[in-house]
């Protein structure tokens, strides 16, 4: 019947729970792995949980479930390796082939890798054993803290397991055998307290209830403690005899609440001695003290007091801890006469941050009693913040649009309060920023637009610190390469060239070279050339290029006379994906070479046939005769065409102009001279390497023809081109002879300025250059214009030329006018013998003249 209401029971809660199920589904996929796993792990441990702790769960959960980017799993400890937590892959709502396209990973945060995910089924599994005593002590709580990791984009979600605890440890005493020493004269009801089991279980698997083996003398009852703890007290209910028996021997069985339970035993003995009536008592119940972390070895934390009102040997009172681990044996110890309580090790809040601890008072006769020590570790900035590096991609496109995220740092401070507040930090001016959705971890994302070909690498330096009185800092640089990207097009140095062919060049002949560059990096920036398709499509084929090295050749002979220019469109593109491309205009100009040889035209040239011109007997010296006309398929000075008589009949009677190619007389006719004359004219281009050809002109003497006077007018014509002609030529050697007759002048007078006389330019003074001087005047100013006379003083005047000198009455004035007149007023006035001196009428002395 029991079993019946407990199907039932289980029917009813599977129902609710079902219901329950279905609405967190609507709500969040994520929950429902919190209650799959929470449900599986009850099933494993066969625990009895009434439809309202399940109620109480589920209504617990729905918080904690709703968090973006985060999947809570709740799961027992200790299972067994390879067992399946959950799939991330359904509860995150991911195809299962993105996890291992993205190369999707669990990284811990702080603590050891227990958990790993197997790609090909997205399940998260149990890597390594789960103890949760081992991980959380006894904290109420044991959260571990992943992260599911992805790449392509980097992308973070949070893992949270949640490890609930199973009966997997039995209670333990601390010493195995308990011993007691009381006086035969103990009251009835007395009581002692016994140093109760440990068990690293929580709740219903902790230590809930004691057992005493069946006696006569002891019962077996709990006390309650302040602090909420409970403990064992052995209580006298029948008097003691020490004649009838000296010892006694108990069991105790501490027992936990789990299914099935566990338990451990100890043994009490019990040592009946004479009189000892009084108990120490302490002070205090409960002791409570305080100690920062790191503090020196030696520092006092506590002194505990205890009072035992018996004299001699049982007033005595010993101090010990009654059960001390092993982490704290070596970190505090106590005197055991005067109960000081001492540093002896390191302190460590991060370890531990509260101690609670057992202190038993003892006096001489084995009486005992028992407190608490609770001693806090206060915390101090000690600790620098810890940055770790979660995941990083050391390379990011440069077209990753702001908000890419490039690494996951957990960047923690195992300090508490403020000294665990930690602000973090970045290099300025950089294109990153930090994001933080989850605790401790920030997201480095980009920020602006990266630019390889403006800054291909950054190095980022990190900082976190914290607030502490004294703040601690540290640093870690993250490396970011910047991945190029196909954006930029390659670039000719010029978008148009011009090239030069000599036509009849053979085919293969080197054109021209075209370069393009390009500024982004590897494959991206690797031009290849080639024939645009936009040329036309008659001249594509007129050249090849190296699509390496972008050089043109040609693919065919080309005829001047045929074409003389044509343009051909050169694509560089590059090697990206998508390909990007320019093209530049190339003009290719034809160059004529000297490879046709001069056409006669007139008079024709057959063979057998010779037409021929005939001329008046009466025909004037420089009558023209005749014509011949010639053409050169070739341009420039390869199709200029001259002319001249290699052979004649009769030398020296006819001419043949050297550019016009016209026949005439040189004389009149005699008649002597043959009726029939024969001339061969050799008509030759102007190239390097001239080609010619040559007309022979048949010329028949006749008597009676009219002499055409305007045959003869163009001959004096063209005489007076040639005269005109002739002039222009001397005119245009005269000037060039004159100007350079002046320049050379300009170069004389710069070069011999100081062989001039000058005056001054603030009195306008003339100059007079030394042949203009006669023999008989001094120069004493080194400027070599004067000879030396000692009959003369000299005077320069601001006036005009005429009156320069002041004579006295006695002057010869007509000598002075005479040399006056010969030298054309360019020269000094000189003055009679019979003067002794010249005045001037105003003005300062020249420096280049003395006249006495």
């Amino acid at each position: 019947m029991i079993n019946s209401a407990r199907e039932a029971g289980k029917r009813c809660i599977t129902a609710a729970f079902s219901v329950l199920y279905l609405v967190v589904y609507l709500l969040d996929l994520s929950i429902m792995s919190i209650v799959y796993l929470f449900l599986k792990a009850c099933l494993i441990m066969d625990q009895r949980v009434n439809l309202k702790r399940w109620l109480l769960f589920l209504l617990f959960s729905l918080p904690f479930g709703f968090s973006f980017g985060e999947v809570r799993y709740v799961l027992p400890e200790e299972m067994q390796r390879g067992s399946v937590i959950g799939n991330v892959a359904r509860d995150l709502g991911l195809k299962v082939t993105e996890l291992d396209a993205r190369r999707a990973r669990v990284v811990a945060e702080g603590t050891s890798q227990l958990c790993e995910l197997d790609t090909a089924s997205g399940n998260l599994l149990i890597s390594q054993r789960i103890d949760r005593e081992e991980l959380c002590a006894q904290a109420a709580v044991c959260i571990l803290q992943y992260q599911l990791l992805f790449e392509d984009p980097l992308q973070a979600y949070s893992l949270v397991l949640d490890i609930t605890d199973i009966n997997d440890n039995s209670p333990v005493f601390a010493a195995g055998e308990i011993n007691l020493d009381l006086v035969e004269s103990t009251v009835l009801g007395r009581r002692f307290p016994l140093e109760g089991a440990h068990d690293p279980d929580l709740g219903t698997n902790s230590v809930r209830e004691y057992k005493l083996s069946p006696n006569d003398h002891f019962t077996l009852e709990m006390t309650t403690q302040i602090n909420g703890n409970a403990y064992p007290e052995l209580v006298l209910k029948k008097t003691l005899d020490r004649e009838a028996q000296a010892e006694h021997v108990l069991k105790i069985n501490g027992i936990d609440g789990g299914s099935p339970f566990r338990s451990g035993t100890a043994s009490i003995h019990i040592h009946v001695l004479d009189a000892n009536d009084n108990v120490p008592v302490f002070s205090q119940r409960v002791y409570k003290a305080s100690v920062p972390e790191n503090s020196a070895v030696g520092t006092v934390i506590a002194t505990l007091n205890a009072t035992d009102l018996d004299e001699g040997v049982y007033g005595e009172i010993t101090y010990s801890f009654s059960h001390l681990s092993d982490k704290m044996a070596g970190v505090i110890e106590m005197n055991p006469l005067s109960g000081e309580v001492k540093v002896t090790g390191l302190i460590d809040y991060e370890e531990a941050s509260t101690h609670e601890l057992d202190v038993q008072a003892k006096d001489g006769g084995g009486q005992a009693s028992h407190c608490k020590l609770i001693i806090d570790v206060i915390d101090v900035n000690d600790n620098k913040p810890v940055i770790e590096i979660k995941s990083v991609s050391a390379n990011v496109a440069e077209d990753s649009k702001p908000g890419t995220m490039v690494a996951l740092i957990n960047i923690y401070d195992l300090d508490t309060g403020s000294s665990g507040r930690v602000t973090c930090s970045i290099s300025d001016n950089v294109p990153f920023k930090f994001l933080s959705e989850v605790k401790n971890y920030y997201m480095l994302v980009t920020d602006g637009i990266l630019d390889r070909e403006l800054q291909p690498e950054y190095n980022i330096t990190v900082t976190a610190t914290d607030a502490g009185s004294s703040s601690l800092s540290s640093v870690k640089v993250l490396t970011i390469v910047v991945n190029d990207v196909n954006d930029n097009r390659p670039t000719f140095t010029q978008s148009e060239f011009n090239a030069n062919i000599l036509e009849n060049q053979p085919v293969g002949t080197f054109v021209m070279k075209v370069t393009a560059e390009d500024t982004d990096d590897g494959s991206n920036a690797k031009v290849l050339y080639q024939i645009s398709k936009d040329t036309k499509s008659e001249v594509s084929s007129f050249l090849t290029i190296n699509s390496e090295t972008g050089e043109l050749f040609t693919s065919r002979l080309f005829d001047y006379e045929q074409s003389v220019h044509f343009q051909i469109k050169v694509t560089a593109r590059d090697g990206g994906d998508p390909a990007l491309s320019t093209t530049c205009t190339i003009n290719v100009f034809i160059e004529d070479q000297n490879d046709n040889t001069p056409v006669v035209l007139y008079p024709v040239q057959s063979t057998g046939f010779i037409a021929e011109d005939m001329v008046p007997v009466e025909a004037p010296k420089g009558y023209l005769v005749t014509k011949v006309v010639a053409v050169d398929a070739d341009s420039g000075h390869n199709a200029w065409l001259s002319y001249r008589i290699i052979k004649a009949t009769q030398p020296n009677m006819f001419t043949v102009g050297l550019h016009t190619g016209e026949i005439r007389t040189t004389r009149t006719f005699i008649e002597d001279d043959e009726p029939k004359q024969t001339v061969v004219v050799l008509v030759t281009d102007n190239g390097s390497e001239s080609l010619s050809a040559s007309a022979t002109v048949s010329v028949i003497i006749g008597d009676g023809l009219p002499v055409l006077s305007e045959l003869f007018e163009l001959a004096d014509e063209s005489q007076d081109r040639d005269n005109l002609t002739l002039y222009l030529i001397i005119a245009l050697s005269t000037v060039s002879s004159l100007f350079i007759l002046l320049i050379s002048g300009v170069f004389y007078f710069k070069l011999c300025r100081r062989g001039y006389v000058y005056r001054s330019t603030a009195t306008s003074l003339p100059v007079f250059p030394t042949t203009y001087c006669p023999p008989s005047f001094t120069d004493l100013s080194r400027c070599g214009t004067l000879l030396k006379d000692d009959r003369y003083d000299s005077f320069l005047t601001t006036g005009s030329w005429r009156g320069d000198f002041r004579f006295g009455s006695s002057t010869d004035t007509d000598t002075l006018k005479k040399r006056s007149a010969a030298y054309q007023k360019n020269t000094l006035r000189r003055t009679s013998t019979d003067r002794a001196s010249l005045k001037v009428r105003a003005g300062v002395p020249h420096p280049c003249y003395v006249v006495k």
